[in-house]
């Protein structure tokens, strides 16, 4: 029988079991504007330096997001706390895919969506985060992103009007097997400045990507690769207000592998050198950051039987010096891993050129039968149910409330398999 577990911890590392209320959603709306507008289905997609300066520019990588229906997958969206109408989405996005034809190879990148709503959701403004591979505007000088494709999004604001993208972005733009595994983060700001009365362009303008670690450009995953991200900022107006924290895990190419961190005290413009968090775990994955009202950072992980003597299991580390450092690693609670994924169905090509998340890079992906895929979607990875991605893994996922200052707690989600 599946459960879903919710562990809230103390600032003491006890924990309870609790369950979270139902709502009622609304009507589902499409993020992504991926079809032709004459179809009544969306405006297409917008260059982001066009959204925040109004100044026309597209290019072929956009006009092909247009109209291409292309895939999505791995979503995240993230509301603005100074204004609670304003989100931001994104995605691996695979909409520029083909924008230079079939015949050319589709050698357009996978790369990261930039959606917007002013709204609360009703309706959405679709476009990417700067940088791509064939981005000529005048914000493609300001991102320091030097890969073909960009992915498994990760979203954070500040207090504000800053927002923060956080990606593993991989793929040769030379075109070779190499997986640069690099982890970056972009940000957005109000063009009016922190704090601005309108909150509607909170995060409307790009000002930047910031690369805070590089893999070794290795063919086939064989080096350093970067992945598997989180990102927070706090927003508690204490001594650390404002700082951006971004983590994620170092695969070494050797099955054992490493949660890094690091933090940036001027908004996203440069971070620290990366911080090795668990020395002693010989395989772990999924880092996700909580701050809690009084400014301390929790990073929780969860541990692999794969790999030397380590358990399936949920752990956490603490810092309260503003992320500077933290204290040992603890785990929290062991479980059964959940996982699943499709079948391999090649259908007629054409055929994408770079994958978002290559298959191996993490150990759930590691020994499984060769006609399993990891990554469904369409043409050579289309999968035998007809689903878009269908994979499913055991991770953990932990937040806490930055306004209540009684107590220290963090909620952690997994979704483990028990009988």
């Amino acid at each position: 029988m599946k459960r879903l577990v919710l562990l809230c911890v103390l600032g003491c590392l006890t924990f309870a079991v609790g369950i979270a209320g139902a709502s009622t959603p609304g009507g589902d709306v499409r993020l992504t504007n991926d079809c032709h507008p004459l179809a009544g289905c969306g405006a297409g997609y917008t260059s982001a330096y066009t959204l925040a300066t109004g100044i026309p520019y597209t290019d072929a990588t956009l006009d092909e997001c247009t109209i291409s229906r292309g895939r999505q997958n791995e979503p995240a969206v993230a509301v603005d706390p100074r204004d609670t109408s304003v989100l931001l989405g994104s995605s691996n996005d695979y909409c520029g895919v083909y924008d230079e034809g079939i015949a050319a190879g589709a050698v357009g990148p996978i790369w990261l969506g930039y959606y917007r709503s002013l709204d609360g959701g009703s309706s959405w403004t679709s476009s990417l985060v700067p940088g791509y591979p064939h981005d000529e505007s005048p914000y493609r000088a300001l991102s320091q992103a030097r890969t073909a494709g960009a992915g498994d999004p990760v979203i954070a604001w500040d207090a504000h009007g800053r927002a923060f993208f956080g990606s593993e972005s991989s793929a040769d733009p030379a075109g070779s097997a190499k997986t640069f595994g690099d982890v970056f983060v972009a940000r957005f700001r109000n063009p009016d400045g922190p704090d601005a009365a309108d909150t509607t362009k909170d995060g409307l303008e790009y000002y930047g990507t910031t690369v805070v670690a590089h893999g070794s450009s290795a063919p086939n995953l064989l080096g350093v690769f970067h992945d598997k991200t989180s990102i927070e900022v706090d927003r508690t107006g204490g001594p650390c207000d404002g700082n951006v924290y971004f983590s994620w895990s170092r695969f070494n190419g050797n099955g054992a592998n490493s949660i890094n961190f690091v933090r940036s005290t001027d908004h996203g413009v440069t971070f620290s050198s990366p911080m090795k968090l668990t020395a002693s775990i010989p395989s772990l994955q999924f880092p996700d950051i909580s701050v809690t009202a009084n400014g301390h950072v929790y990073v929780t992980f969860r541990t692999f039987t794969s790999v030397g003597h380590a358990t399936d299991s949920v752990g956490i580390v603490k810092s309260t010096d503003c992320g500077r450092t933290f204290g040992p690693a603890r785990l929290l609670t062991t479980f059964i891993p959940y996982d699943a994924q499709d079948q391999s169905s090649p259908e007629p090509i054409p055929t994408q050129a770079v994958a978002d998340d290559p298959a191996g890079e993490d150990e759930a992906g590691k020994g499984a039968p060769s006609d399993r895929a990891r990554d469904c979607g369409d043409f050579g990875d289309a999968c035998t149910s007809g689903y878009t991605f269908f994979r499913r893994d055991t991770q953990v996922r932990s937040t806490a409330d930055q306004f209540d200052p009684a107590h220290e707690w963090i909620y952690i989600v997994y979704d483990p398999s028990k009988p």
